[in-house]
């Protein structure tokens, strides 16, 4: 057991809580508490949902998440941005094993090519060796019999003829091919995918969604009424936070805040009721329906892969 788990294991003790009550309060399943409290994060999806369950967990014992984040730093896994690094490293050995193996398979085709192209070659060296001085002594014979030329006037105005179409043919295919012209083929039109935002979790106040296929991760809040507001990063940077108004009561009515450079963001709305969140312009469905009362949206973003 871990000095983390040792110290939420004997936080919900205290509060006299089983695991039980708090898969109930969490919505977390019962083997990943047990696996945080033993330290195991192995059955765990990735590091970005351990993270998001030991803060959920802390909050579920009235604990900081942020201190317990700070204070046991070297048990909890990285963020997912520091993973990154080396996933690239292994697609670019794939890319490289495979351009080896195509190289292969371009030269192959040449190889047999040639193979096939010296055994037609013998062959017909050896039948030409092999019938050549027969064929010489028969013509030796044929050159020594006298020869007649006899001409037919019908044949050789028949062949004028044939040789006159010929030429005529010759003209107007001439002319089709000029006037015809091959017809550009057009590429295929391949669709980018499109945006995704999905949920991936929610349970109480807090919700978590996954940003994907998308170029850019600019959030931008609108209030209908009158809300509180604060965006920021992952590790707790903030970008904006205050109250946002209509134009009646005396704006700003909107914020928008361009997070690309950003792995994940939390973004925490005190008037869920009167306020929309848009992702890249699309609009944010609230995983838990909005009231007046104060919710918790963490974006994770995915960038396109180029």
């Amino acid at each position: 057991m871990t000095e983390l788990g040792n110290r939420l294991k004997e936080a919900r003790i205290a509060k006299g809580l089983s695991l039980d009550d708090v898969q109930s309060m969490t919505k977390i399943q019962k083997r990943y508490l047990i696996g945080i409290e033993e330290g195991n994060y192995s059955s765990m999806p990735g590091n970005f949902y351990v993270r998001a369950f030991i803060k959920q967990y802390s909050e579920a014992l009235s604990l900081n998440p942020d201190e317990i984040f700070e204070t046991y730093k070297s048990e909890i896994p990285a963020p997912l941005n520091e993973d990154l690094p080396q996933q690239l490293s292994r697609v670019k050995t794939q890319k490289t094993m495979t351009d080896g193996n195509s190289k292969i398979f371009d030269i192959l085709p040449k190889i047999l090519i040639g193979v096939f192209v010296i055994g037609i070659l013998s062959t017909a060296y050896y039948f030409f060796s092999h019938y050549s001085g027969t064929d010489s002594k028969s013509l030796t014979n044929k050159e020594n019999d006298p020869v007649k030329l006899t001409t037919n006037e019908k044949l050789e105005k028949g062949n004028e003829k044939d040789n006159n179409k010929e030429k005529d043919s010759e003209k107007d295919s001439g002319k089709d091919k000029e006037t015809t012209k091959p017809e550009e083929e057009k590429p295929p039109v391949v669709e980018a995918p499109k945006q995704e935002v999905s949920v991936v979790q929610s349970s109480g106040k807090n919700s978590t969604y996954d940003l994907k296929n998308a170029d850019k991760f600019v959030v931008k809040l609108v209030s209908k009424g009158q809300t509180w507001v604060s965006i920021k990063n992952g590790k707790g940077k903030s970008f904006f936070q205050g109250t946002l108004k209509t134009l009646e009561t005396g704006g700003p009515e909107s914020q928008t805040v361009d997070l690309s450079a950003e792995s994940s963001a939390v973004i925490r709305v005190g008037n869920a009721a009167d306020t929309e969140i848009y992702v890249n312009d699309q609009l944010l469905e609230y995983a838990v329906a909005p009231t007046k009362d104060v919710q918790n949206i963490t974006i994770q973003y995915v960038p396109k892969s180029e």
